[in-house]
């Protein structure tokens, strides 16, 4: 997965600093050896390190070998003599080199390191404090905690999903707007538009909007304390044990949000991060201190100390995160000295002034310290995606703690379900062993029965149209619906590195499969879920098919025998980070184009979740993000509550009995009308909410048999998309279409639906005793006719 824009910082100064930081010559010091440890690039299997120190000659050519030093990192100590530093290049002993784009890397004495072009003081594989022998099993993961609110249970397949970004989508007190140090540079403030405009407060204001859309179900960004520049989006979790307070107001708090919704039917699905914290770390696990000095230069950045005073999100304070003063315990090599750098501005930079994973900032006890090199490697998992994102070591317990342990509080509010940011980030096994075991227990020790239904749906970014991500199967989507099949060593570290090198060994070819998400003929069977570890995920494949409904259709069914159950997935044409084919804008298909996506994603296996505002095609062809360089509004995460201000009120899933203002306007939308219409439709047959499907003796070009039978349910639907399908070796039996009410009745085993036009379904229910059809639901709408 590539450096998603919604988390850039925009500050000029502050990203010279980081380049500095980054490149910074050690100082000299007086030192007899020097300890390179170097960042493996992919595809290199031998590394060589070619060197000379300081007025000294250099090694022969290829230079010497250097050794495994742990998981991505090779290392090699080096005699220095009387020299102080040397120069250093590597190569692949075939012609390959890295010699830091012709200049040398000029490293220093003592542990150094080389990553991704980068150069860094430290031992990235030296832990603060020594590993257990076996990584204990954080707690609690069964006990119940307090209660605040009750989740509202149900299977997750029968709803829909409706995407906001809280912080966009609508205001409901303009008193927690908060525009922050990239107001103005961004544009924002001439569009007199704050970063964090919306908040629960409009959100609750807002959902018989949603309700009367026919949704059931609300992902959420995230919702705890964020810190950095421009962090509206909630991936920036600073304190996980806190609301961001910029979200929230009196009466309308998070579990206001979480009580009016469930009141209203609705569940709360929260956007949850594991793999990182912000670049100033997790207050109550780990929190850096940088070097700042508030001299004529520098007096304009950090704030003065104040006793007492910590960063709440509502105010710019930085005085608690910098000292000029060494601290206590610092890991951080050549403290304060200056780099020798400057500034965009032409301000003096000192080490240690910026976050950074190489610098020994940060403690391996708790965070990771590299970058990663290859996205499809194992360090891609276990090093930092972005400078914004500090990468948490989700192999020691006490990190496992912070997080199960936080996370736990919003089980205890009683939110519905977690959309994991960044899942892949992540080795499974950490996911089996700990995280996703934790959910679970703790979700059924407080919630009972309810707690059984929680729902997670984790992002496991693949942006290929591969079925594997180019040949990795640890990358791929489908392999984290999967528990482990073999034993790994008890310390969760060794436990990640054998886990990646024996799945990588076995390659696609040989993962494990499931006939789950299919029908036996035309019967149901039992789904085998005891091979499932309890993580569902958003269906890449299909996300970047979806320029085209049949392209999404084609591979969406070529992946299904390889997730554990794919009726389980997460479906999406576009989101806030990408549209079909990595496009970085909004979906801008064209509303026809539109209308047919819906209507694959409402009746194919599947959860179907919209992007707020895909329903009036918010921001069609708007760049989707581009960070604090230009304006919020210009963009496909702008602000939506202008469309949808004024009243709404919803009698039903997809009904509106009333709409005043300019919300009545949007709500007249083709597309409105057309996924209203649809949900009604799902919500009303059980085969396309939970059932498997079969293109069997199916003729169509986007047509499938869908069947869902359970207790005294059994729902059997044929569904033809777009252009006319016939289906043959059906059972006999009445038929009746759900969006005409045409009846056919069956007696030879072969059904034909006419239908044409883009957009447009056939959705032909068999009448079964006690199960009969539902007949006509809605009226023809602009696509539904």
């Amino acid at each position: 997965m590539k450096v998603r824009s919604r988390k850039r910082l925009g500050m000029a100064v502050v990203l010279a600093m980081a380049a500095a930081t980054f490149g910074f010559v050690a100082a000299a010091s007086a030192a007899s050896s020097v300890t390179v440890y170097y960042q493996r690039p992919s595809g290199w299997t031998t590394v060589n390190i070619h060197y000379a120190p300081d007025g000294g000659a250099w090694t022969s050519v290829p230079g010497v070998a250097m050794q495994s030093a742990c998981t991505g990192w090779l290392s090699r100590t080096v005699d220095l003599g009387a020299a102080s530093g040397l120069q250093v290049v590597f190569n692949n002993g075939s012609g390959v080199w890295d010699n830091n784009n012709g200049a040398n890397y000029h490293l220093g004495s003592g542990d150094v390191t080389v990553a991704a072009g980068r150069a860094g003081t430290g031992n990235p594989c030296a832990p603060a404090t020594p590993p257990p022998t076996v990584a204990p099993t954080p707690t609690p993961t069964a006990t119940p905690g307090t209660p605040t609110g009750s989740p509202l249970g149900g299977d997750p397949r029968e709803d829909s999903i409706y995407f906001v970004m809280t912080a966009r989508f609508n205001d409901g007190d303009s008193t927690n707007n908060r525009g922050g140090t990239q107001h103005v540079k961004s544009g924002n403030a001439a569009n007199d538009d704050p970063m964090f405009r919306g908040d629960f407060a409009g959100l609750i204001d807002k959902l018989d909007y949603i309700k009367g859309l026919g949704f059931s179900a609300i992902w959420i960004t995230p919702v705890v304390l964020n810190r950095s520049d421009y962090d509206y989006h909630g991936y920036h979790g600073w304190d996980f044990y806190r609301i961001d307070s910029r979200l929230e107001t009196a009466g309308g708090t998070y579990q206001d949000l979480i009580d009016k919704a469930h009141g209203k039917g609705i569940k709360i699905y929260q956007d949850v991060v594991y793999n990182h914290s912000s670049r100033w770390g997790a207050k109550g696990l780990f929190t850096p201190t940088v070097y700042g000095v508030r001299d004529s230069q520098w007096s304009w950045y950090y704030n003065e100390k104040v006793n007492g005073q910590e960063y709440d999100g509502r105010t710019p304070y930085n005085g608690d995160l910098w000292s000029t003063t060494e601290p206590v315990g610092n890991t951080c090599l050549n403290w304060g000295k200056p780099t020798g750098g400057r500034s965009a501005e032409g301000y003096t930079l000192y080490t240690c002034q910026w976050p950074s994973p190489t610098s020994g900032m940060f403690p391996a006890e708790f965070y990771h310290r590299c970058w990663i090199g290859n996205w499809e490697g194992e360090d891609a998992r276990s090093c930092w995606i972005h400078e914004d994102l500090a990468d948490f070591n989700t192999e020691s317990a006490p990190v496992q703690n912070y997080l199960i342990n936080a996370y736990n509080r919003y089980i205890d509010m009683g939110v519905d379900g977690f959309r994991v940011d960044t899942a892949v980030h992540i080795p499974r096994s950490t996911w089996n062993r700990r995280f996703l075991p934790a959910i679970q227990q703790h979700a059924v020790a407080t919630h009972g029965d309810k707690g059984k239904d929680f729902y997670v749906f984790g992002e496991v970014a693949a942006f290929v149209h591969d079925k594997w991500n180019r040949g990795s199967v640890n990358h791929s989507a489908q392999f984290f619906t999967w528990k482990e099949r073999k034993e790994y060593s008890p310390d969760d570290i060794r436990a990640a590195a054998e886990q990646f090198e024996y799945e990588n060994l076995m390659g696609p070819g040989n993962q494990p499969t499931s006939t789950n998400a299919f029908l036996n003929g035309n019967s149901y069977h039992e789904p085998d879920h005891s091979k499932a570890s309890g993580m569902n995920v958003i269906d890449m494949r299909m996300h970047m098919n979806f320029g085209e409904a049949s392209n999404a259709f084609g591979n969406g069914k070529d992946s299904d025998d390889s997730y554990n159950d794919a009726t389980y997935n997460t479906v999406y044409v576009d989101s806030h980070d990408y549209g079909p084919n990595k496009s970085s804008t909004r979906y801008a298909g064209g509303t026809d184009a539109w209308a047919e996506n819906m209507s694959l994603m409402w009746t194919f296996r599947g959860i179907p979740t919209l992007y707020y505002g895909s329903e009036i095609e918010f921001q069609a062809g708007k760049p989707i993000d581009c960070g604090p360089t230009c304006p919020l509004a210009t963009t496909g995460r702008a602000y939506f509550g202008d469309k949808i201000a004024g009243s709404v009120t919803a009698s039903g899933f997809g009904v509106v009995s009333g709409a005043s203002g300019a919300v009545a306007s949007t709500l007249e939308q083709p597309l409105v009308k057309h996924v209203q219409r649809l949900n009604r439709i799902r919500r009303a047959i059980p085969a396309l909410q939970k059932g498997q499907y079969s293109t069997e003796g199916v003729a169509g070009s986007m047509a499938f048999k869908r069947r869902y039978t359970a207790g005294g349910v059994d729902s059997f639907v044929l569904v033809a998309a777009g252009g006319p399908a016939t289906f043959t070796g059906i059972p006999n039996g009445t038929y009746v279409d759900a969006v005409t009410g045409d009846t056919k009745v069956v007696g030879n085993g072969t059904l034909s639906a006419s239908v044409s036009g883009k957009g447009n379904l056939r959705v032909y229910v068999l009448d079964l005793p006690g199960n009969p059809a539902p007949g006509r639901i809605g009226v023809a709408g602009p696509y539904l006719k």
